[in-house]
């Protein structure tokens, strides 16, 4: 059964949804209501529990509607191939990794991934691109404690 959209607008393209706490998937779950194809890659449940949050919970379902997902361990090496793989064919990659972890998989839009045909790969770190700060997890208390609100 397909997912009801709003809008049909966006059928045509092929998102990877990396993302995980609000910005990233809200993001997301916005190209999903124009009518996207977008696969939520999911964590093992061994790593963490899905986003923070009860999958079946009423936030969990408003952040991750109208997508299909799927659990991938991209620390592995046949997760990361089937990754790879999903890119190929993908038009937009959604992420919010701090920028080492995706150097680290393998996943950073560069040289590495020049098999990726995603022609956008939007990222929502959180925290500096640069610096200091650029390995820093973040979330929401965490970015309000930087910015002394």
């Amino acid at each position: 059964m397909s997912p009801a959209t709003a809008s049909k607008a966006l059928s045509k393209y092929k998102v990877l949804d990396l993302t995980r706490a609000r910005a990233g998937p809200t993001a997301a779950r916005q190209l999903a209501d124009w009518g996207a194809q977008v696969i939520k890659i999911e964590m093992p449940e061994s790593d963490l529990a899905p986003d923070f949050m009860d999958r079946h919970s009423p936030d969990f379902q408003n952040l991750h509607r109208n997508k299909r997902s799927m659990t991938l361990n991209l620390k592995s090496p046949e997760g990361l191939d089937i990754f790879k793989q999903l890119a190929r064919h993908a038009d937009v990659i959604v992420e919010n990794y701090r920028p080492d972890v995706k150097h680290r998989l393998g996943i950073d839009y560069g040289p590495s991934t020049q098999s990726i045909r995603a022609s956008f790969m939007a990222a929502f770190p959180g925290s500096a691109r640069t610096g200091r700060m650029r390995t820093a997890p973040a979330s929401t208390p965490s970015s309000k404690g930087w910015a002394a609100i």
